[in-house]
């Protein structure tokens, strides 16, 4: 039978963003830390830098295929399970990388990594489930600064790893991380009552694998391949002919792994495509900044600091973003997520213009540097509340899924277009990137964020979080009384936005 539940109290709200906030700062902190490793894992493993990036690369491909997958999987399953399963699998690939000998085995671990991609849509889907309205918007934003704080730390925990252990304690962080995560997880949480039951698309998994896989791998090498060569060309066109052939099936699919109709929404569209410069134009910083420290101050504009002093360059800017976050929530509770985004990407848009115009100093370097992640906390933020708004509760994890794999697609592009544009200023006789080249590089990235400030403009204001079809009924587990046919659920009499607290996974 139905039965009525009061709203979680609050030791059980703040329990579960401690935990959420964990989970979150595991997979932040495999998403940058590698980077200062990178050189000190080819010296060690007797390989060439060039191919020791693979490492970087599995775990961004792995990560855009499985964040929505894992996210539809949570939909369907159970959130808190599938996260517990997720942050099981991050900790096996940590294991691997870190005991391995050999370069194969190191990316192989990199690549099971990249199931800690669905931890984001997870944590989102179990704060709409299980948190009241007037927290939801500041819990989500915290969790989503979270992701930024732990890719500034991130650099400051490799580039201290790697001056005075072993690149090795990288992955042994994570694994200890994900694994208390887990636990936390199991123990702590609530389960999910908003269910979509249905069958796992297998079809829509092999397209949507083979069709983001394909052209993140030539985005990548780009730059060393040729962007006009096949090898390039060739994976982006028909990574893209896959994925038009991915919608043709899904809107066919009883079951789909991604519901193309909830991807069509206004709302959702045009939140994705804002997300898709965000991270475009956000990398700016993540890229450009740390290499700009560590340039020889013989270059005539670098300042010569190693791994360690570009982390501490990048932290003031980082844990800006637990303010920025829950700042942005209260704004998309007041105004509506549009006005965070918006407001974020022209501080950030602000904060790379003034890099791109002065960066000749470390003070300068570090205040336009904090001022730009002020605006990507609240971007971040803004993003999933957006989403949540505009989906059924049973569809959550899919579509935040989704949003996080458009700004990790928008985010491998802006690297390697920026890449590009400091590789070609370069020559045998002046093997660093110029001053100039740096200019152009933060004014590229500046305009992506300030076309997303634009962008947002567009996305519709929804009237009314929508209602969940009658084909994806919500439901608990099979026995619970969610389920229980004879006696259907009421509509709703107050505000459907407030979920009933979840039984057990």
């Amino acid at each position: 039978m139905d039965h009525a539940a009061s709203p979680p109290d609050e030791p059980s709200v703040g329990r579960t963003l401690a935990v959420l906030g964990l989970a979150a700062m595991s997979y932040a902190l495999a998403q940058t830390s590698i980077a200062p490793a990178l050189p000190d894992i080819a010296a060690s493993l007797h390989s060439r830098t060039q191919d020791v990036t693979w490492a970087f690369t599995g775990f961004l491909v792995s990560a855009a295929v499985l964040t929505p997958v894992m996210g539809r999987l949570g939909d369907m399953f159970g959130k808190r399970r599938l996260l517990v399963v997720v942050l099981a699998l991050f900790a096996m690939g940590g294991t691997m990388a870190a005991s391995a000998d050999g370069l194969g085995l190191v990316i192989a671990g990199r690549v099971v990594m990249g199931a800690g991609g669905g931890i984001l849509p997870l944590c989102f889907g179990i704060i709409r489930d299980n948190f009241p309205d007037k927290r939801r918007a500041g819990a989500l934003g915290l969790v989503s600064a979270v992701v930024g704080v732990g890719g500034g730390i991130g650099l400051l925990m490799g580039g201290l790893l790697v001056d005075h252990a072993s690149y090795r304690w990288i992955f042994w962080t994570g694994t200890l991380l994900a694994l208390l995560s887990a636990v936390a997880v199991h123990t702590l949480l609530p389960g999910s009552v908003n269910r979509t039951p249905g069958r796992v698309d297998l079809p829509g998994t092999l397209l949507l694998a083979v069709g983001i896989t394909a052209p993140l791998i030539a985005i990548s090498r780009a730059n060393e391949w040729g962007w006009s060569s096949g090898l390039v060309l060739g994976p982006i066109a028909a990574g893209l002919v896959v994925l038009v052939i991915l919608v043709v099936v899904e809107r066919r699919t009883a079951d789909p792994l991604i519901d193309m109709g909830v991807l069509g929404r206004g709302p959702v569209l045009m939140t994705n495509l804002a997300s898709l410069l965000v991270g475009f134009g956000q990398f700016g910083v993540f890229l450009l900044v740390p290499q700009l420290i560590q340039t020889p101050t013989a270059s005539g504009y670098g300042f010569g600091g190693d791994a360690t002093l570009a982390g501490l360059v990048m932290l003031p800017g980082s844990l800006t973003m637990l303010a920025a976050g829950p700042f942005s929530g209260f704004l998309s509770a007041r105004f509506g997520g549009r006005t965070p985004l918006a407001l974020g990407s022209l501080i950030t848009g602000t904060g790379l213009l003034l890099l791109a115009v002065n960066h000749d100093s470390q003070h300068a370097v570090l205040a336009f540097t904090t001022l730009a992640f002020t605006g990507i906390g609240m971007s971040y933020a803004a993003m999933p509340n957006l989403i949540v708004d505009a989906v059924e509760p049973a569809r959550t994890g899919e579509a935040t899924g989704i949003n996080t794999l458009v700004r990790a697609i928008g985010a491998s592009l802006g690297t390697q277009v920026i890449a590009a544009v400091l590789a070609n200023s370069s020559s045998a006789t002046g093997p660093q990137p110029t001053a100039h080249a740096y200019t152009v590089s933060f004014t590229i990235a500046a305009a992506g964020v300030l076309v997303a400030s634009t962008v947002t403009l567009f996305i519709p204001r929804p009237r009314n979080r929508p209602q969940t079809p009658s084909s994806h009924k919500e439901t608990g587990p099979p026995g619970h009384a969610e389920d229980t046919p004879s006696t259907p659920r009421p509509a709703p009499e107050t505000d459907s936005r407030n979920p009933s607290p979840s039984p057990a996974d």
